[in-house]
């Protein structure tokens, strides 16, 4: 699985609008992201409430991730990267847009 590591920038973590930023993110992408602490479960980063209720605090590292198995026949490895890598940028950012 394609995973990119990320650190959360925002001073509250992702919580509240942090969250809904990340999630819409995530949401435009139109893939099937995970998101995930080191040692712990997946969860579907579309999903605000799943977001908020594993507590990715400030300055947590965590993981991103897409399985092979729900990609699209469309979408290319190079595609999922580059989207890891700019939903890893809005994590990072120390502001919640």
């Amino acid at each position: 699985m394609p995973e990119q590591r990320a650190v959360v920038g925002a001073e509250i973590g992702l919580h509240a609008r942090a969250a809904a930023v990340f999630v819409r993110a995530v949401t435009d992408t139109g893939l099937p992201v995970t998101i995930r602490k080191k040692d712990g479960r997946p969860v579907d980063a579309r999903s605000l409430l799943e977001v908020m209720t594993e507590d990715f605090g400030h300055g947590c590292e965590v993981f991103l991730g897409v399985a092979p198995e729900a990609l699209r026949d469309d979408q290319t490895a190079a595609g999922v990267r580059s989207a890891l890598n700019a939903l890893s940028a809005v994590l990072e950012a120390t502001e919640a847009r």
